[in-house]
């Protein structure tokens, strides 16, 4: 085991360590709160109408970027790296997408909130099958065949798209990519970056989006088609725990 360097923090009693904690704390939520506003002004980002037909390989055969939603109001499609030419082809895709794919969480809780999660790219569905078999990944997964990653700024490097629609219309709301890609894997991350937001109650967003009251939504990811409505034991908890960050939030 090695060593810690030499210039580690000072060695403190508790009430010291508190002290130090509380200080540091009225900074992490002046942080969260410009987390929040900076989601909030994404949300009213203009969008860009998408104007041509996009063409995917999935595993049951061709379809465009409207299939993509899987019938959901939003759409998500992350460009991951995997094909001839790229470092770990034919055994593994990316190092870096591969790191991302492991962190992401379990897709009903996004797909809950009417959004759709997918990965691309240009990699046969082939080898993209034996790949997600591989590395335990289930998200949707489909095969670039066109000008997607070019026109939408990720072929040369990875990146998150955001798209919403509107019937058959789609519109791009948003990219991440760089330094923001690498955090991104939970579902807060994830509906952070779309255009109607985690869509509770709290949240500053334009009028007449659709939000639910905060927490009540939330379930057990083998639950959400079992339960139409909340349990009721499960909103007297949340109340009771919504309650206690507010008044924790408020002290500070």
């Amino acid at each position: 085991m090695s060593e810690l360097p030499k210039s580690h923090p000072l060695v403190v009693a508790p009430e010291q360590w508190e002290a130090a904690r509380a200080a540091l704390l009225v900074k992490e939520k002046a942080h969260t709160r410009a987390r929040d506003a900076l989601a909030a002004e994404r949300r009213r980002m203009p969008w860009m109408a998408v104007e041509k037909d996009y063409v995917f390989e999935g595993p049951d055969g061709e379809v465009r970027l409207l299939d993509l939603f899987a019938g959901r109001r939003q759409l998500i499609v992350y460009r991951a790296f995997f094909e001839p030419g790229v470092f770990g082809w034919p055994d593994h895709a990316c190092r870096g997408c591969s790191l991302g794919a492991d962190q992401v969480s379990h897709l009903a809780h996004l797909n809950a909130r009417d959004t759709t999660l997918v990965y691309a790219s240009r990699a046969p569905q082939a080898d993209i099958a034996r790949l997600k078999a591989r590395m335990g990944w289930e998200m949707p997964w489909v095969t670039i065949t066109d000008d997607f990653d070019k026109d939408f700024g990720v072929d040369e490097w990875h990146g998150h798209n955001v798209f919403i629609r509107d019937g058959e219309r789609i519109y791009r709301s948003y990219l991440i990519n760089n330094r923001g890609d690498e955090a991104m894997g939970t579902v807060w991350s994830y509906l952070d970056l779309t255009p109607l937001g985690r869509q509770e109650v709290w949240e500053d967003s334009p009028e007449g989006y659709p939000q639910t009251p905060t927490y009540k939504w939330w379930n057990w990811h083998d639950n959400y088609e079992a339960e139409a409505a909340p349990d009721p034991k499960w909103v007297e908890v949340s109340d009771a725990g919504e309650a206690a960050f507010r008044n924790a939030d408020t002290a500070s």
